[in-house]
């Protein structure tokens, strides 16, 4: 890199430089948590890219993720994070193996956590962030003791909110001074990243470009299905009955979308005929994603299993090494530096 490379380097170093010092990391682009997806092998290329893994803990119990955490560190040096759901039935119990296997940081993840649960990770010594779908929420969280907040907009993958990343930014980047906040959801360049550090973000998540990478486990069928797809392919599900409220799932369109408006059905019609009470049929109704989506990752069944996906997913177009993208999305960053001082004679980068 020449001379003024190195300086718009470093203006891209000072923009995220919050997020840097959070995560201890040299690049403040933190890994999505994707359940089957994001365990020792993505996760440990993330941070030895640079940037920062994140294990997606999902339903593991208690002992399975004590051996990835393990896993994972016997493959990077270099930082990395724990992602929680917050219905987990062990949760204080994965929480302890988190202080005990001396994690940095922990993502509760799947609704708003309570007090006790964030003061239990902070005492053993951990930075705890959240996901608050609005400012109130934000707010009430940096109240609670939360360390570090990510916004996620309704383009990600996975299960979502009802807002997007651009109506969340400017709702919450301008008043939250007290964290550092980070954004995720539909990034897949590094021009969107610059845009969101000038308001304020701390740095980004990234989920969707990931799951193509040369590291990624994912069965090859998964990868392929990403590469083919648009970003109209990425839908949400349909909810059928309100008393069955169903945390709405982007994931690309398949027969498997069609199989979960079925499973509605059929647990509706079990708690109608008094087979099920109302929270076993909506559990069983849950329930169906996690089956559903190890198969697709797993087994490659890529027609009925769930093929969870952001919009973002049109814009991955080739397996590549964990490194590169990550390499990619910096060098788009200093690149959008460079041509908005409209400085040298930039040259735009080849769309990756």
């Amino acid at each position: 890199m020449n001379t003024q490379g190195n300086i718009y380097k470093q203006k891209l170093d000072h923009l995220w430089a919050r997020g840097k010092e959070f995560l201890g990391v040299d690049i403040a682009i933190m890994g999505g948590a994707m359940t089957w997806v994001s365990e020792r092998n993505l996760v440990s290329s993330i941070s030895n890219a640079g940037a920062f893994g994140v294990i997606a803990c999902g339903a593991m119990p208690p002992d399975i993720l004590e051996q990835e955490i393990i896993e994972t560190r016997k493959l990077t040096q270099k930082p990395f994070g724990v992602n929680l759901i917050i219905m987990h039935p062990e949760l204080k119990t994965l929480c302890d193996i988190c202080i005990r296997q001396k994690v940095s940081h922990v993502v509760l993840a799947g609704g708003i956590p309570k007090k006790e649960t964030i003061d239990q990770l902070k005492e053993g010594g951990i930075k705890v962030l959240a996901l608050p779908p609005a400012l109130s929420i934000a707010k009430r969280m940096i109240r609670n003791g939360i360390d570090a907040l990510i916004i996620e907009g309704m383009e990600a993958g996975g299960h979502i909110g009802p807002v997007s990343l651009t109506v969340l930014a400017q709702e919450i980047l301008p008043h939250i001074e007290d964290v550092p906040v980070f954004v995720a959801g539909g990034i897949a360049r590094g021009e969107a990243i610059v845009s969101y550090l000038e308001m304020g973000a701390a740095g980004c998540q990234i989920g969707t470009r990931l799951v193509v990478s040369e590291e990624c486990v994912a069965h090859e069928n998964f990868k392929k299905a990403f590469i083919r797809a648009g970003a109209r392919d990425a839908v949400t599900t349909i909810q059928i009955d309100p008393r069955f409220p169903v945390i709405p799932v982007r994931a690309l369109e398949n027969k498997g979308t069609e199989e979960f408006i079925e499973a509605q059905k059929k647990a509706i019609e079990k708690f109608l005929s008094g087979e099920l009470s109302q929270e076993k049929a909506q559990l069983e109704i849950e329930h169906f994603w996690a089956g559903s989506l190890r198969r697709a990752v797993q087994d490659g069944d890529v027609e009925h299993g769930s093929l969870m996906a952001g919009q973002s997913v049109g814009m991955v177009k080739e397996i590549q090494p964990t490194k590169k993208i990550i390499d990619d999305l910096v060098s788009q960053a200093i690149h959008t530096i460079e041509l908005r001082e409209g400085k040298g004679k930039a040259v735009k980068l080849k769309a990756v």
